[in-house]
């Protein structure tokens, strides 16, 4: 998928620095905005408690309407919103492994869309290409989005907030089960719910959306009878689909190869993980080449089983059968999944976990006793047009309680993950970090540059003196190489973009790095085929392998036929001098993997330098 791997080393100490700098400050921040949360609630509390008496005793009256009897949180509820509470932080905390900024899309997003259908990986794409163009930013985002959605879910324990809650976790859990698990994989070819179908995050958003019901559903049985009837369903297809003849799940081996399932397991017991996990994989594995017709039809009984449970809803049924689906899970959470986390980058637990907290709460939610209609709050006088007011706001929060206020912190948090998060992703440059991840950082200089006198590509003579007023950004291209050096002319014709207005004051220059075909003709076909004899200010120079040999000794670069006169190699350098003619830049110009994200990422480091020199100018 073009775009999506950046090609850098995971481990690049350029970007786990700036990765985990960015954890750090937004960090700080993240404990600022509770600090901010708390100090207010309680300098107003204190203000309210030293008002005249109609003030307190307004104050009062709010506190005694908002304290009136409420129907309990049930259980179900209670078990939704703890425990994926706990899985998104985890998940959170999971997102902040130094190697996430830059893995994900190679690592993760790719892998797993890549037995999709060719729509489904244009979608995923998308996403990936935006990531990779603004790692720092979309990896520390997606830490404290998360994390804040863990927060707020175990801090709101019920009203407004807790649902809000609820609907923040559907919203996100959304865009994870797309993009990050490209649909859960339910458009892949041997989907199965060994695997982790239909993906966690799919499993996150219906608890949220659970969590997220008003209270009055809280009082029915039948929210139960259709979680659980649900989750029967759910569980009935996956049985039709690992009965299914010929997906390879009833062969331990396929033509003397592992099949479908001990494939899958032999993958996962190699990765990084401890020994004695892997040791249970593997038996496993051995066990499944051994015995999968009887491994097969033991999960097929059991899942359809267990769905007959669900499905019939009766709660000793379905309770007499959760203990054994939940030790079903368990052990294919850790034989299977290999607890879904271990080695590469693990962005979650994967599915086992998050279905029995579904399955145990459709459970509890049909066998308690319904709880008793909530008790309705008297209406304050003057409607909505009252809550408004800033008086009544300002009591309804001095009247919170520390939940209430931990609720409010944890939004601030994702607030502060998702709006860099929009603000860098609606930027079409790439984060200057992938370049110098690549090539180290430009080296500064000072001191005038070398002057020379060529031909551009129209046959005009051209001097350094003459471009004096305007920041030159110079480089050294073979006109008839086919591998960096039309990336690298890219990189000059993104930067002359991102310029815009500015551009007019800014000369992109590049001289012949080749002493065997350095006549007007190649500039020429160089720049009819790289798109560049439509932009303004490029200027492609050349002139006699004399006059080149002296202007390359200048500037320190290195032009030289290859063994067998196959290609030319030449330093891959860039500058920038600044409008007086003084040199004051050296880039390492090596275009590395040439991905989209790391040509506007030189492209991004090439504008940044010449827009500093013009505002200096």
């Amino acid at each position: 998928m073009p775009g999506m791997n950046s090609g850098l080393d995971l481990s690049d100490p350029a970007v786990v620095a700036a990765f985990k700098a960015a954890l750090v400050h937004q960090g700080l921040i993240a404990l600022l905005i509770f600090v901010f949360v708390g100090l207010s609630w309680v300098s107003i509390r204190a203000w309210l408690t030293a008002a005249p008496a109609g003030a307190a005793s307004a104050a009062a009256g709010a506190e005694a309407a908002a304290s009136a009897p409420a129907a309990a949180e049930p259980a179900w509820r209670q078990l939704l919103r703890i425990g994926f509470g706990l899985l998104w932080i985890f998940d959170g905390i999971l997102q902040a492994q130094p190697k996430m900024a830059v893995g994900l899309p190679s690592q993760v997003i790719e892998p797993t869309a890549a037995s999709s259908p060719l729509w489904v990986q244009h979608v995923v794409n998308w996403a990936g290409t935006s990531w990779s163009y603004h790692p720092m930013q979309a990896g520390a985002a997606a830490v404290w989005i998360q994390v804040g959605i863990g927060v707020w879910l175990l801090a709101a324990a019920r009203g407004p907030l807790s649902r809000l809650a609820g609907l923040a976790g559907v919203g996100w859990g959304l865009v994870v089960w797309v993009f990050g698990e490209s649909f859960g994989g339910i458009f892949a070819p041997g989907l199965t719910w060994m695997f982790g179908a239909p993906g966690a995050a799919a499993i996150y958003v219906v608890a949220g959306a659970l969590v997220a019901l008003p209270e009055k559903a809280w009082c029915s049985r039948r929210l139960g009878q259709l979680t659980t009837a649900g989750t029967g369903l759910f569980l009935l297809g996956m049985a039709v689909l690992q009965a299914w003849p010929g997906r390879g799940f009833w062969q331990g081996t396929v033509h003397g190869q592992p099949g479908t399932l001990a494939s899958m397991t032999q993958t996962m017991a190699q990765t990084s993980q401890p020994g004695f996990l892997a040791a249970w994989v593997n038996a496993f594995t051995a066990f499944d080449q051994a015995h999968g017709f009887a491994v097969n039809l033991f999960v097929v009984i059991a899942l359809a089983v267990t769905a007959a449970a669900f499905l019939s809803g009766r709660p000793r049924l379905i309770g007499s059968v959760l203990a054994g689906f939940t030790v079903l899970c368990l052990a294919d959470w850790v034989l299977v999944e290999d607890l879904g986390f271990l080695g590469g980058l693990g962005t979650d637990p994967n599915s086992m976990i998050p279905l029995i907290l579904l399955a145990t709460a459709g459970y509890l939610a049909l066998a308690r006793a319904p709880a008793a209609e909530p008790a309705t709050a008297p209406a304050a006088a003057g409607g909505w047009r009252a809550r408004l007011r800033a008086a009544t706001a300002l009591r309804r929060l001095a009247t919170a309680n520390i939940s209430s206020v931990a609720a409010v912190g944890a939004i601030g948090v994702i607030i502060l993950g998702a709006a860099p998060m929009a603000a860098a992703q609606a930027s079409p440059v790439a984060d200057t970090i992938l370049a110098q991840a690549i090539d180290g950082a430009s080296t500064p200089l000072n001191g005038p540059a070398p002057a020379f006198t060529l031909t551009d590509q129209h046959g005009h003579d051209v001097t350094l003196a003459s471009l004096r007023g305007k920041v030159v950004l110079l480089t050294f291209l073979d006109p008839v190489c086919i591998n960096d050096c039309p990336l690298e002319a890219q990189e000059f014709r993104q930067a002359g973009q991102q310029l815009g207005a500015a551009s007019h004051r800014v000369e992109l220059v590049a001289i012949v790095a080749n002493p065997v075909d350095y006549q007007l003709g190649y500039t020429q076909a160089f720049d009819r085929q790289e798109r560049l004899d439509g932009v303004p200010n490029w200027l492609f120079l050349t002139g006699n392998p004399v006059v080149l040999a002296q202007v390359w000794r200048g500037y320190g670069v290195a032009a030289q036929i290859e063994a067998a006169g196959s290609m030319i190699g030449h330093t891959e350098n860039a500058y920038v001098i600044d409008p007086h003619g003084q040199l004051r830049q050296e880039m390492n110009f090596d275009p590395g993997p040439g991905t989209t994200a790391t040509q506007s990422s030189f492209a991004a480091e090439l504008t940044d330098a010449a827009r500093r020199l013009l505002s200096q100018s």
